[in-house]
């Protein structure tokens, strides 16, 4: 127990019995043959002995990786398929590792990834400590993947040992007969639009537009991506826990080199709540840090647990609404005693107003699998819903005449003052339009990874042999990298244009092949509140754009100014139109925050 807290310590003793195997064979070995063996008189001598015995472990676990290549290049012949091309590395791949720790949280999301297919192809390995770590970018493989050959792949024992300290067993980790229970409970909470939902989006919209519109009078720009992200923390907190933070309320951020900022962050550390909201983007780096070495994450914390502090704060949060809210369900008559519980998570409704906890207290009282819960859709909720809306701002601010389009319909359809609705949604074709671009060129999650649970044959897009994936493998796969292909999207693919959802392009690249399109996912695990998320940033892009007629950037308040890449240094075009520097945790995000300015409505400049 007194390793508990020291990741390198026990993750050496888990490898301990692989190292001494070896060493230990071959001395029982010498032992057996010098004692036990008349036959022969073998005497070992130390010479040959003590070698033996240090390179034992080496040239086994050569063998075991030189005869797993062999086994699975003989399947992948027997199905008359080839395993997938080898992206050249030094042995085990370190130096990819290596670049990957150097470098990885300063370089464009997937970019990497995508120079890497623009030479080998669509499907690859990437080979990193003598793992297969197949990558792929192609519609027809994640259409396998997600949903034909969905019973083949799962999240695996490798995305959980990364997850599991942030995520626990929630849904997003969980794989087999716990992700169903966890899908089936949450499912009815998702399944339809309430009435609670709109007013709740309403009055947190109005609330960060209030905050906003303080802020510009006073002549400071404003971060509109901590805007968002407090302004869909609130609210999905409220929604899932019953319980508003009030993040909104608790001070924005001054410009960094501005007089008040140092004012504005006391008020930011001393926050519960802000804190929270901290210590969650904390564990969000740490945790995608351990994703570049998979398993092995505990030997770069040997000494130091690096989420144990961030994730004690994310507890002292939540825990305390999770005892008061389930103290009041306990305290109501029971419901549905007697009842299958597997029946009632399939036929229960969920009340109007009803939390996502409440409606979790009727099949679960486990407070970990609780907590692990809501911290999976929370945090899934207020990132997707913030990237959004960051990127949708961004974008606007550097298309005018896209913005005077989008404030034009929202305008005419819901008018200067009234609080929009579901069927008004259905009428803004353009606001929708403007949406999908964006999840289209930014897609929140950029990779995410499956692995498999039988061998899978995954076809060849040029007319060659299909390739072979062994089971157990690591798949890799990017929708960002596929949102970004001129042979799916045309010529213009890196050019963002609402437009492509609404004319001809529509019809000739999205229509008959949707799977290029996937910024939720698909098939059994798609995304449970992609409808809420679309509801919940087009109610924000409807109030915000009643209330503000321009939008800019303020690039002196960026704390890091933005230097332009040199075109030699952006091989794929991906940077050339850029203004901001793009990063990824589990999510994408700009660094340093999207600071604005914007220009207020004349009919609401006096509200």
């Amino acid at each position: 127990m007194a390793f508990i807290g020291i990741p390198g310590i026990v993750y050496s003793f888990k490898l301990l019995p692989g190292f001494l195997a070896p060493p230990i064979t071959v001395y029982f070995l010498k032992w057996l043959a010098e004692t036990h063996l008349n036959i022969i008189q073998l005497q070992v001598s130390p010479w040959v002995f003590g070698p033996l015995c240090l390179f034992s472990y080496p040239l086994v676990f050569t063998a075991r990786v030189q005869y797993q290549l062999w086994k699975d290049r003989r399947a992948a012949r027997v199905r008359g398929a080839v395993i997938p091309p080898v992206v050249p590395a030094s042995i085990g791949g370190i130096d990819k590792v290596i670049a990957g720790l150097r470098t990885g949280r300063n370089q464009y999301p997937a970019e990497n990834l995508a120079i890497l297919a623009k030479s080998l192809g669509t499907i690859f390995d990437l080979r990193i400590l003598f793992e297969n770590r197949f990558f792929t970018c192609e519609p027809e493989h994640l259409k396998i993947i997600l949903a034909t050959e969905f019973n083949h792949f799962e999240k695996g024992e490798d995305t959980r040992v990364i997850f599991e300290p942030l995520l626990g067993s929630g849904i997003f980790s969980a794989d087999g007969d716990l992700w169903k229970f966890h899908r089936a409970m949450t499912r009815p909470f998702f399944k339809r639009d309430r009435i609670s939902d709109f007013e709740l989006f309403d009055r947190h919209s109005l609330e960060a537009i209030s905050v906003l519109k303080d802020r510009l009078r006073e002549g400071y720009p404003v971060d509109f991506q901590d805007l968002v992200s407090r302004f869909a923390l609130d609210s999905s907190s409220e929604f899932l826990w019953g319980r508003n933070p009030h993040t909104l309320g608790s001070g924005l951020p001054f410009p960094p080199r501005s007089s008040a900022a140092l004012r504005a962050n006391a008020t930011s550390a001393t926050n519960k709540s802000n804190a929270f909201a901290a210590a969650l983007n904390e564990s969000q780096d740490v945790t995608m840090q351990r994703g570049a070495l998979g398993a092995a994450w505990p030997l770069a914390e040997f000494w130091h647990d690096m989420l144990a502090k961030p994730l004690r704060v994310v507890y002292d949060f939540l825990d305390p609404i999770l005892s008061e809210t389930m103290a009041r369900q306990n305290a109501r008559p029971a419901e549905g005693k007697g009842v299958d519980v597997k029946q009632q998570v399939a036929d229960r409704e969920v009340q109007e107003g009803e939390t996502l906890v409440e409606h979790l207290l009727h099949y679960v009282q486990d407070r970990n699998m609780l907590r692990d819960e809501i911290l999976n859709i929370s945090t899934a909720g207020r990132d997707t819903t913030a990237c959004l809306l960051t990127f949708v701002v961004y974008m606007l601010t550097g298309h005018p005449k896209v913005l005077a389009k989008l404030r034009e319909e929202i305008l005419n359809t819901v008018g200067q003052t009234r609080a929009p609705t579901p069927d008004d949604f259905r009428d803004m074709k353009y606001l929708r339009a403007v949406l999908n671009e964006t999840l289209r060129l930014y897609a929140p999650v950029p990779v995410n990874m499956r692995s498999t649970t039988a061998p899978v044959l995954m076809p060849s897009m040029t007319g060659g042999a299909p390739h072979y994936i062994p089971a157990k493998s690591k798949v890799i796969y990017s929708v960002l990298v596929m949102h970004r292909r001129e042979d799916l999207w045309g010529p213009d693919a890196l050019e963002w244009d609402p437009e492509r959802f609404i004319d001809e392009r529509l019809h000739k690249y999205l229509t008959p092949n949707p799977f290029i399109f996937l910024p939720f996912n698909a098939g059994p695990r798609i995304c449970l509140g992609q409808q809420f998320a679309y509801h919940e940033a087009s109610f924000f892009l409807v109030r915000l754009l009643q209330h503000v007629s321009d939008i800019s950037l303020a690039p002196e308040a960026q704390p890091v100014p933005y230097i332009p890449r040199d075109p030699k240094d952006d091989p794929l075009g991906w940077k050339k139109n850029e203004r901001a520097t793009i990063r990824s945790h589990l999510t994408m995000y700009v660094e340093g925050g999207l600071w604005v300015t914007m220009k207020e409505a004349e009919n609401t400049a006096t509200a």
